[in-house]
Formats: C-alpha cells, structure tokens, sequence
C-alpha cells in the first residue's frame, strides 16, 4: 500500500498514473465521492502491492533500506540499479512488500436507542473480516448485579460470519454516566458480584460471547485493590467457563497518576490477571476542551512505554479513535463543545470550505481551519492515512498484541486498507 498526499495541480489521473494504477481502483479504495475535487493535503492510499519511495535529500540506498527493513543489496536488485549508483532527489525507487506481523484487532460498536441502526450494522458487516473481536457497547449492570443488554440485532451472525469473537462489554454506566457509586458497589458487594458472574457467564454462554471486557471507569481511589480483588474472582469463574477477560485502562503514565480516571486502575494487576488490556489512547484533544489532536502520538507513545513496564507487549491492546473533532474558536472552558466527525466527514468539510489541510508532524494528525457562514473561526483535527500509520509502526516497533478502535459507523476506509496492508489479522474462529 501507498500513501500520497495531495498536492496543488494534481489530478486523480496523474496520481493513478505516477503508481500505475486506476483512477476507478483509488475512487474504490478510499470511497471517494467527488474524485474530480481533490483536497490539497488529502492523504490517499494506493492500493498496490509493496510502495515506492521517491528520494530525498540526504538518502542513500543504505539508508533507504534501513527504514523500510529491507537488505540494501535486495533493493538494488529490486529496482535493476547498481549498490553504488547515486540515487538522485527525486528518483523512484520500488520497496517490495514485507512480511506482516500478526495481531488481533477490535472495534467497539455503540447501538443507540431499541434497535442497531441500519447504518451501524452495515459498519459492522463491512469491517468485521478486519477484526478478531466486535464488542457491542455495552451491558450495564444493575446495583442487584443483574444485566441491561443492549440491542444487538444481528452482530452475533456478522461476527460468526466472519469467524470474530463477540465481546461482551459490561460497564459501570448509570444514566449516560460512568457512576463512581455503582463501581464501588460491584467491586466490594460480594453478593452482587456473584450475581453478576452468574448473568454474565449464562449471557454470554446464551449470545455466544467468548470475550469478557470490563470497562468500569471513574471508580473511588481506595477501591483500586478491592477492584484487583473483584478481577481476580472474575478470572477465576470466566476461565472456568472457558472465556476470556479483558479490561479497559485509562491512559497513564505512572503508578502514581492523580486524577479521579486514572487512580483505581492498577496496570500491574490488570497486566497479570487480564487475558490482555485495551490502552483507551485518545481523547487528549475531546469535545469539551481545546482544539488539539485526539490522540498525538508523543503522549500515546508515553503511555505505552508506561504500560510495558507493568504487563507484557503481548496484553496490549493500543486504542485507536476513528473520529475527530470540529472546534468553534475562540474555545471557552464550559462553553459550546465541539463536534465529533469521520475522517471522510472531515475531508468533505475541507473540500466544502475550499481550504488545504495541513499534517502536525509533532502530533502525527491532519488539521485544518475554515471560516463558517456566520464567521465564526473553526480548527479540525482528525485522522487520515499518515496519521494510522503512524500508530501502525508503534505497534509493530513495541510488539505489541493489537490495536482497539473507538467506534465503529465512522467513515475512514484508509484505516482498514492500510491495516490489511501492514498485518495479518489473528481470527479466533
């Protein structure tokens, strides 16, 4: 796979034709649905075999085949070039495809109201080959421990289908918030823990749940070993039912974080008793704060180096945002919160506006301002081709198990190209 940005004067046409290949196969690959109004700074993928890679200042072929983990002498051959002829800026060169690591991967999916809309199981019907796991967001529980199933339709066929294991999520949510009070009750009630492991094993021994994933979220800081406690029991019954567990994690950076997210949620405890772990790495830049980039990479590389001191690469499930977020300017603390949109969404905008986007390459995120009809000044940040990639190669230079997107029914088609394109996905069956 190839990623090219776009640039002033360029064409759909001398795009396909700089890689060999069809303006029908990129309009295909990255969905595109005004492939005559390219965006200046739009990141496509080109769907083909292997990249090229075209020279900069600086670059030997030595250091070429460095980057790209190939032998020099290969490369040479590759391209029908001597090892010792200077490569000028500019020359093309093709790097061949390399052999992908195998993860596992997962995408929550959030129905909203009694039924999944037509939208979001079609989102989950066409990502599902993608995936080892879909978890259907989420179960809530009772203070008596008993379940709230949410509408599921046809996500356990979907996942069956396509030989992904169903995530049962089971939450500390209570009247759209996640409730400090419930989860100090789940964690130190013993009654109402067995209660719960007895709904949860027979749900999801009914549904065909293989996976079980706690996200209890804001608890009480004194109940973080009451919580290691309740994980530890949870295990025990889980694997004796022969499923597994997994968890949710805040994001941090030290065992001694402050902060009513990060307190209760013990790395080293989850890391030994889970199965493996879902880092939640996003939301640095969320809907009721400054404009910035959801998930920078500098921070989210902070979090996992934290992390791998704690647990093992192997139980680490790197979080992944599929959206972005529209900030009217100037931002106020309290005032209008800005608006979550799709990379597509966010690519239309731009186009909408008639303005370029630029790539932060500190954060490793596109963004863009415009100015709307009422003149109000708006910045976006978002995620595009580089910006996966980026998160791509973190996971592939730390080991890590996988990667876990927030949420599903968000248009980024690049995401899932350049993923079969990096990984072999791990299906469970």
């Amino acid at each position: 796979m190839q990623i090219h940005v776009v640039k002033q004067g360029q064409s759909l046409y001398s795009i396909a034709n700089t890689y060999g290949t069809t303006t029908e196969a990129l309009v295909a690959a990255n969905e595109l649905d005004a492939p005559e109004q390219l965006v200046i700074g739009q990141a496509l993928v080109v769907p083909i075999t292997g990249q090229f890679y075209f020279v900069q200042p600086g670059d030997s072929l030595y250091s070429i085949a460095q980057r790209f983990g190939i032998n020099y002498q290969e490369l040479a051959r590759v391209n029908n070039i001597s090892v010792d002829q200077p490569l000028s800026v500019g020359f093309r060169l093709y790097i061949p495809e390399q052999p992908e690591p195998t993860i596992e991967t997962n995408a929550y999916v959030e129905p909203y109201g009694e039924t999944v809309s037509e939208t979001l199981e079609n989102s989950a019907r066409k990502n599902a080959p993608y995936l080892t796991y879909l978890a259907p967001f989420n179960y809530r529980i009772t203070r008596s421990g008993e379940l709230i199933a949410p509408p599921l339709n046809n996500f356990a066929t979907i996942a069956a289908n396509n030989q992904a294991t169903l995530m049962l999520v089971v939450s500390n949510l209570e009247e759209g918030a996640f409730s400090a009070e419930l989860g100090g009750i789940l964690v130190t009630n013993e009654t109402v823990q067995n209660t719960l492991l007895d709904n949860i094993i027979t749900t999801a021994e009914s549904v065909g749940f293989r996976d079980v994933h706690f996200d209890f979220e804001f608890l009480p800081p004194e109940n973080k070993e009451d919580y290691n406690q309740f994980l530890r029991k949870a295990k025990e019954r889980l694997s004796n039912a022969g499923l597994l567990m997994s968890t949710a994690l805040a994001p941090k950076t030290s065992a001694t974080q402050e902060g009513e997210w990060y307190e209760a949620h013990d790395y080293g405890a989850h890391g030994e008793i889970a199965d493996f772990v879902v880092l939640m790495t996003y939301e640095w830049g969320y809907s009721g704060g400054p404009a910035m980039a959801v998930s920078p990479i500098d921070p989210v590389r902070q979090v996992v180096e934290y992390a791998l001191t704690e647990m093992p690469a192997n139980k680490i499930m790197l979080g992944q945002n599929l959206y972005g977020y529209d900030w009217t300017l100037p931002y106020v603390a309290g005032g209008e919160y800005a608006k979550a949109l799709s990379p597509q969404q966010a690519i239309a905008l731009a186009r909408e506006q008639n303005v370029a986007i630029e790539y932060d390459y500190e954060s490793q995120a596109p963004f863009f301002f415009y100015t709307d009809a009422e003149g109000n000044r708006h910045e976006v940040w978002f995620e595009d081709a580089r910006s996966i990639q980026a998160k791509f190669d973190l996971i592939k230079e730390l080991n890590l198990r996988g990667i876990s997107y927030w949420k599903l029914g968000l248009a980024f088609p690049q995401n899932w190209l350049l993923l079969e394109g990096n990984f072999n996905i791990k299906k469970r069956g």
